[in-house]
């Protein structure tokens, strides 16, 4: 007898497991930058349209995939055709990358999460240099937050080439964000589906309580103005779509096989249809809620670092002019400072090169996303905010829940399809093969705590699931619509669900959709190429600053090799598949 397949305990936690996936670190780092760079509420334009268009068609489909041959992602598509195994062969290399590096940032976020109890915050003051003279001059010329997220927290290299040594300290948070990804995936959905009610709620409620503080800072109004100005312009840049579409694609984490091993462990006749609405719903929803979040703080340090340097220039023009206390205000600094050019021209030169040019719309302006918005634009309102370590424990505790709920889905869309393999399954128990897949990752990623780990981790990040991702997806919703066939695997979701599919969903997944990622396939392809040779930031130590360099020959070869060895998967596999037939063929033919 087959052991039966398991499920989750109701629809409910299968949603949440969905959402705690979906909505992730993208949706606080990305999305916001992306606003920022292309038109502010502008942008929701495209995002929304690409939502209705991309986001929530794949999005369905996978999941309908999943329900209807309830199978990770590998036995998914073999069943389709055995020619399509490398499908799921290549979504589970993906999600490998993924898993390999992704759980950096969990670590990075418990490191800054044990600092978060320190008085004063570590990175809100520069440490004193070797004499005890004054201040560190690396950290004088960046600034306290990026000094402690650069030299305190990575120890970066100057370059890729300087590999140096394991950090010890990162590396020992590293494996505490493995054993905490292990512990939740332990028992399967059993263990997962309980932890996910955490990791899907738990950051709502810091984001509410981050929304309230940072709606009563100072400034805050100045960073939401910015955001909600829409540049109408924008709309007519390419650019803005495209990103609008990689964001909606990426947020939503299609083609790693995640959402098809959730959706498997589904009833038959769950009505995976609403589930897709609503899960691409909440996601595109926080994305919005988390921006509003984050232009608020990004406003209050926005005029926090112009009022400061207000206040610099105008105590030197006081001191060295000896002008009248508060004479200087934001509104006359500069008509007194061309008086002054002016009337005493020697003396002005000698303080020019001191004065900065103080401007609230270019503090603005700074877009940052990633782990630069993470660690260090936020750290740098945090450490500004009173009682700044419970404001600081929060933010990095909603990090880790993001992150971790993340993991969930990267290891499942791993080890459903090696669970479900019975070769693999009749040897080593799901709890064996949960630790070998956690071991293995973690070593590997140990290579990310080295002084040039962070250069590995940003090629791992903008090259390992991009073009692979898209390639992966296009092929799933070909095999569908065109190999399984758009018309039988409609009868099959009637047959499941009890209910018939609209002409909505089979216009975008037999036509809209797989043009759109034909289009985003060939703009990130030309893009690649047009850029040429691929460059990557440096922290320059003496500078205080990122500076630009040229990957060496051996890094864009691992660039190549990391592309390559998911999307070949795909060929690959088939025509392994069509050589072990005809040798099976030619084996059987009758002897003449």
């Amino acid at each position: 007898m087959e052991k039966a397949r398991p499920l989750w305990a109701n629809p409910l936690q299968f949603v949440f497991a969905c959402i705690s996936y979906a909505v992730g670190l993208g949706n606080v780092w990305r999305f916001p930058y992306l606003c920022q760079m292309y038109g502010g509420g502008s942008f929701l334009v495209p995002y929304i349209i690409m939502l209705i268009v991309e986001g929530m068609p794949l999005l369905y489909l996978e999941l309908a995939v999943g329900q209807r041959m309830r199978q990770g992602s590998i036995g998914a598509f073999r069943t389709i055709s055995p020619y399509l195994s490398g499908v799921g062969v290549a979504s589970v290399v993906v999600s490998f990358f993924l898993a390999m590096y992704y759980n950096v940032i969990n670590a990075w976020a418990f490191w800054y999460l044990f600092h978060s109890f320190q008085d004063p915050l570590p990175w809100s003051v520069c440490p004193l240099n070797g004499n005890r003279t004054g201040y560190d001059e690396e950290c004088e010329k960046a600034s306290s937050t990026q000094y402690f997220w650069y030299r305190k927290t990575l120890n970066i290299s100057p370059s890729i080439q300087e590999n140096g040594s394991v950090q010890w300290e990162p590396a020992l948070c590293l494996l505490l964000a493995w054993l905490v990804v292990y512990l939740c995936i332990l028992r399967g959905t059993e263990s997962t589906g309980k932890v996910v009610y955490f990791t899907a709620s738990l950051p709502y409620c810091v984001l509410i309580i981050y929304l309230v503080r940072g709606l009563t800072l100072h400034g805050a109004t100045n960073g939401l103005m910015y955001m909600f100005t829409p540049k109408m312009e924008q709309l007519a840049n390419p650019k803005a779509w495209i990103n609008a579409a990689t964001q909606i694609f990426f947020s939503l984490g299609l083609g790693f096989g995640s959402l098809i091993a959730f959706a498997s462990y589904n009833e038959p006749s769950s009505n995976c249809q609403k589930h897709a609405i609503i899960v691409s719903l909440i996601n595109s929803s926080t994305s919005i809620f988390a921006s509003i979040v984050t232009f608020s703080i990004y406003g209050f340090k926005a005029t926090f670092n112009y009022e400061n340097c207000l206040r610099k220039v105008s105590l030197l023009l006081t001191n060295t002019f000896d002008l009248e206390d508060g004479f200087l205000t934001a509104s006359n600094l500069e008509q007194v400072k061309g008086y002054l050019a002016s009337a005493y021209p020697s003396k002005y030169s000698e303080v020019f090169p001191h004065i900065k040019n103080c401007s609230l719309e270019s503090e603005l302006d700074t877009a940052v996303q990633g782990t630069g918005l993470a660690f260090i634009v936020y750290t740098e309102a945090i450490k500004n905010m009173e009682v700044s370590q419970l404001w600081s424990v929060l933010y990095f505790f909603m990090l880790l829940m993001l992150g971790i709920g993340s993991m969930l889905g990267n290891t499942a869309a791993i080890l459903t399809p090696l669970t479900d393999s019975k070769i693999i399954s009749s040897h080593l128990p799901k709890e064996a093969i949960s630790g070998l897949v956690c071991l293995i990752s973690c070593a590997i990623g140990m290579v990310f705590t080295t002084e040039a780990g962070n250069y590995w981790f940003d090629i791992f990040n903008d090259y390992a699931a991009t073009l692979s991702l898209l390639l992966i997806v296009l092929v799933e919703t070909i095999a569908v619509c065109y190999v399984y066939g758009l018309r039988r695997f409609e009868s099959d979701l009637k047959a499941m669900t009890g209910r018939a599919l609209s002409w909505y969903w089979k216009v975008m997944w037999a036509g809209v959709s797989p043009l759109l990622i034909v289009g985003l396939f060939v703009f990130y392809l030309s893009d690649y190429i047009l850029t040429g040779t691929l460059k990557y930031q440096a922290w320059e130590a003496s500078q205080g600053q990122l500076v630009t360099k040229d990957y060496p020959a051996y890094a864009l070869a691992a660039i190549g090799l990391l592309v390559a060895s998911s999307t070949m998967c795909i060929p690959l596999v088939a025509l392994g598949i069509f050589v072990l037939r005809r040798l099976k063929t030619g084996d059987a033919a009758p002897v003449a």
